[in-house]
C-alpha cells in the first residue's frame, strides 16, 4: 500500500463510526447514518452507492450470475483462469504496460469466481478516477489474452494444482464435492485439471468472457468519494457496451447424495484431515437465519462452539474443528471439518456425530442462544470497517436479493429468533446419520 493510499485509508474512521451507529442506535437514526442511494444510469445500469467525501478513495464491487459451474465439461478451470488474465493486458496495452499503469495510478483491481457467481473488485484514489475507470473498462471490454500471459498464468495454475494435490485439506474437499454432487457441475474441480488447463486457448477465454459479461444479472456497489451523477456516467462508460441479454447456461438443481458415505484417501501424513457434511439450507430458506445462529453455537463460533469444547478442549483430539453453512444456489450444504492424529480419527468422528445428534434432538441452551446473539449482532459492524468491505457487504446483499434495508434489519432478524425456533431448525437441519465423510491420511480403526 502506498503512503498516499495509506493516509487516505486512515480517514475511514469517520465512515466506520457512521456504520457502527447503524447497529447501536434506533431505527430512525439508522436510516440517516446509512444512506444507500439507488443509482440508475441513462443506459439503465443500476448500482448502490454510499457517498463519503471525507476520504479520497472510491471502491467498487460488481457481481455477475455464473461462476465456475459455467465451465465446459472439457475445459474445466476456464472461468477460474479468466480471473487471472483480465488485468494481463487490454486494449492497446500489453501485460507489462497494463500492469505498469495500474501501479502508477495506485489502482487495485482483482477478480474472483465462485461456483455460482463471478465478482470483481476495483479501488482508486479520487484524483486518478477517470484514468483508473478507463483501465477498468478496458479489462472488462477489451481483454487481450495474449499468448505469453496466457501461458504464464496457465503454468502458475498448474503448479498450484500440483501443490493442492499434496495438500490434505484440498484433497478432502475435492473428493467430498465429487461424492456429494457426482456429475453435476458442482462436483467438478473449480480450478480444473492439468489436462483441462493445457487445452484452454485465448479464444476459449474470449468466449467465456462474452458469455459471463452481460448486463443481465449485473449487481454493483460503490462506496466513497463520488456522487450519484458522476457515478451514473461512469457506469455507462465502463459497462455500457455489454449485451443486455443473459447468456449463461442454466444450471440444474443438484441432487445431493444421501449418506452415510465415507471415503478414505491414503496419504502418508501424521494427521488425518476430515471433511463432513450433508444437505443444508439455501439463503432464501425461511429458516436460514436460525440455522446461521445454530451453526455459530455448534461449530462456527470458534473456541466458544460446542464442537471445539467437546472435541478439542475436553478431549484434546484436535487443534481445530468447525462447521459452516454453504448456501450454493443449486445445492445448499451444511459442512464441517477437523484434523487429528491417525489413531484418534475414529474417536473424533464419533464425538462429532454425537454432538450433531445431541444438538439435533435437544437444541442449544438459552444461555448459548443469548451469547450467540450478542456476538453476532455486536460484531456485525466490523464487516463495515473499510470502504472495500462496505462495498463487499452491499454487493453480497444485492446478490442474495436481501433488500436495500437489510443492514438495518439484519440484527433484528437475529434477535427475533427464539429457543423454540432454533430447536425446531436444529431437528430439521442436522442429520448425522446422513453424513458424507472424506478422510485423507492413514486413519486407524475407521
Amino acid at each position: 500500500m502506498t503512503r498516499t493510499l495509506h493516509d487516505a485509508v486512515s480517514g475511514l474512521a469517520r465512515l466506520v463510526f457512521a456504520f457502527a451507529m447503524i447497529f447501536a442506535v434506533g431505527a430512525g437514526l439508522q436510516a440517516r447514518a446509512m444512506d444507500i442511494q439507488e443509482v440508475r444510469s441513462p443506459g439503465g445500469i443500476e448500482a448502490w452507492l454510499v457517498e463519503d467525501h471525507s476520504i479520497p478513495i472510491i471502491s467498487l464491487r460488481f457481481g455477475l450470475i455464473g461462476g465456475t459451474s459455467q465451465d465446459p465439461a472439457d475445459k474445466l478451470g476456464l472461468v477460474n483462469m479468466l480471473t487471472g488474465l483480465l488485468d494481463e493486458g487490454a486494449g492497446d496495452l500489453d501485460s507489462h504496460a497494463f500492469q505498469r499503469r495500474l501501479q502508477d495510478l495506485n489502482v487495485k483491481m482483482s477478480f474472483d469466481a465462485g461456483r455460482d457467481n463471478f465478482t470483481g473488485v476495483f479501488q482508486t484514489l479520487t484524483k486518478n478516477r477517470d484514468e483508473a475507470f478507463d483501465l477498468f473498462r478496458l479489462a472488462l471490454t477489451e481483454p487481450r489474452f495474449d499468448q505469453a500471459p496466457v501461458d504464464r498464468i496457465r503454468r502458475q495454475l498448474q503448479v498450484n494444482l500440483k501443490r493442492k494435490s499434496q495438500d490434505p485439506n484440498s484433497v478432502a474437499s475435492r473428493a467430498w464435492m465429487k461424492l456429494a454432487f457426482g456429475k453435476h457441475p458442482y462436483g467438478n474441480p473449480s480450478d480444473g485439471t492439468a489436462e483441462s488447463l493445457a487445452s484452454i486457448t485465448g479464444d476459449d477465454l474470449k468466449s467465456i468472457a462474452a458469455k459471463l459479461f452481460t448486463l443481465g444479472g449485473l449487481k454493483i456497489a460503490v462506496v466513497g468519494d463520488i456522487d450519484a451523477k458522476t457515478l451514473s456516467g461512469l457506469l455507462d462508460k465502463t459497462f455500457g457496451t455489454w449485451s443486455k441479454e443473459l447468456r449463461t447456461t442454466p444450471v440444474a438443481e443438484a441432487s445431493i447424495a444421501a449418506g452415510p458415505i465415507q471415503k478414505t484417501i491414503d496419504m502418508n501424513i501424521p494427521q488425518s484431515v476430515i471433511q463432513f457434511g450433508h444437505l443444508g439450507f439455501k439463503r432464501d430458506d425461511k429458516d436460514f437465519i436460525p440455522a446461521y445462529l445454530l451453526n455459530h453455537i455448534l461449530g462456527g463460533g470458534g473456541f466458544g462452539s460446542r464442537l471445539t469444547t467437546e472435541v478439542r478442549e475436553k478431549r484434546g483430539l484436535t487443534y481445530s474443528v468447525y462447521s459452516y453453512l454453504s448456501p450454493l444456489d443449486r445445492g445448499a450444504l451444511f459442512m464441517g471439518g477437523a484434523a487429528t492424529k491417525n489413531d484418534r480419527v475414529a474417536e473424533s468422528l464419533a464425538i462429532i456425530r454425537s454432538e450433531l445428534e445431541r444438538m439435533a434432538t435437544g437444541g442449544p441452551t438459552e444461555e448459548e442462544l443469548k451469547n450467540a446473539k450478542t456476538y453476532l449482532t455486536g460484531s456485525y459492524a466490523l464487516r463495515f470497517d473499510s470502504s472495500s468491505k462496505i462495498a463487499g457487504q452491499l454487493l453480497g446483499i444485492q446478490m442474495e436479493n436481501l433488500g436495500i434495508d437489510y443492514p438495518v434489519k439484519r440484527n433484528g432478524l437475529i434477535e427475533a429468533i427464539t429457543i423454540k425456533d432454533i430447536k425446531r431448525v436444529a431437528e430439521r437441519l442436522l442429520k448425522p446419520a446422513n453424513l458424507i465423510v472424506t478422510i485423507v491420511g492413514r486413519p486407524e480403526g475407521v
